[in-house]
């Protein structure tokens, strides 16, 4: 995971971490609380006070292997040693020092391939949120901010957790019978809390101010699922999903008048996932699209003869692309540009130079 240097911090205090995590449960709070200490960083992400991702930098892959390990036990469709197919892509993979949260995009990954389903992700990010907050919960001193932005806006979210009951979960001491993916809800446990779990709502507990880089912005208005929305106080009625086998492999069509930009998009893109065709010029390229029927365009606007805008408002006028995603590429990335994308029909825009964190970040994005 990518991190801000320990050294841009002054200064360490002494933090409660209870009284942090009270603060980002506000219905309107969005956005990403990062906590560094000596030991590393953490990152706790939220969503209109809910919870959706929580990694440690420390130990950011070698619990996901370990609880898919244990999820496999469920799930015939997850291979044998998945665990280094991950690794290959997301952990040592080109370029993947660039990527804030690997381990997210591994776990979309997994989603995308259909090696387990999005209600199986939501288990296996709650479970991966316990254990961060777990060690979170146990640290004494560190520096903290508030991003309202993060690399997860646009990404699928599996899940929205309620934060006060995974810590009293992790507050509470837990019996040998709770194992994944199954626990007993905290409030079904009669053992006594070595912290006691009302302090998460204090009223006296002194509060300290998050110290927030930028304007919050408006709550995420995206696409919510409407089929699964976990609930941490029951999970006894849940059911492991079986899905589908089938993989798909997605096909990405690019178009840029420079054989290096498309070269360096096939480098940062698994051949096991995505097949991707590159195009110089852009009149074939309409011709190859309209065979072809990919599924997501990277269009260059800066194309001799037909420009980017003059495709991909071809393309929009055609009924079998009026809803594939078509993505602007370019060097220009001023407002005036942008909005011109959007006029003529673009899906996003992915200016120039860009790393492997910001094409995959858009891709799934638009295709998971």
């Amino acid at each position: 995971m990518k991190t801000l240097p320990i050294s841009r911090y002054r200064f360490f205090q002494k933090l409660q971490p209870l009284s942090l995590l009270k603060k980002i449960t506000s219905k309107s709070v969005t956005g990403c609380l990062q906590v560094f200490s000596t030991s590393g960083s953490w990152s706790i992400y939220v969503d209109e006070g809910k919870l959706i991702y929580a990694c440690y930098s420390e130990k950011m892959f070698e619990p996901l292997y370990r609880n898919l390990q244990r999820l496999s036990q469920q799930i015939s469709t997850l291979p044998r040693g998945i665990h280094e197919q991950l690794r290959a892509i997301f952990e040592t993979g080109i370029e993947n020092q660039t990527i804030p949260n690997p381990d997210y995009l591994a776990i979309c990954w997994l989603v995308n391939q259909k090696y387990i389903s999005s209600s199986q992700a939501a288990i296996l990010i709650e479970e991966l949120a316990l254990e961060v907050l777990d060690s979170f919960l146990r640290l004494e001193q560190g520096s903290y901010e508030f991003i309202p932005e993060g690399f997860l806006d646009d990404m699928p979210k599996f899940c929205y957790l309620n934060l006060r009951l995974l810590v009293e979960r992790c507050l509470t001491p837990r019996s040998d019978a709770e194992h994944f993916p199954v626990r007993i809800a905290a409030s079904q446990q009669t053992s006594p809390s070595p912290v006691q779990p009302s302090q998460f709502l204090s009223k006296n507990q002194p509060q300290p101010q998050l110290k927030t880089a930028h304007k919050l912005p408006r709550p995420y208005n995206g696409n919510k699922p409407a089929t699964y929305m976990i609930n941490t106080t029951d999970r006894t009625s849940q059911q492991v999903l079986q899905p589908p086998t089938d993989k798909k492999v997605y096909t990405i069509f690019c178009i840029d008048h420079s054989p290096m930009v498309l070269n360096t998009i096939k480098s940062y893109l698994d051949e096991q996932t995505f097949c991707v065709i590159g195009v110089t010029d852009s009149f074939k390229a309409l011709m190859q699209i309209i065979s072809t029927k990919p599924d997501i365009i990277f269009l260059d606007i800066s194309m001799p003869n037909l420009d980017g805008y003059e495709l991909c408002s071809l393309l929009r006028k055609h009924s079998h692309f009026k809803n594939t995603p078509v993505i602007m590429v370019s060097a220009k990335s001023g407002l005036l540009d942008k909005a011109k994308a959007k006029i003529v029909g673009a899906s996003g825009y992915l200016s120039k130079p860009f790393n492997q964190g910001d094409l995959l970040k858009l891709i799934f994005k638009h295709i998971v």
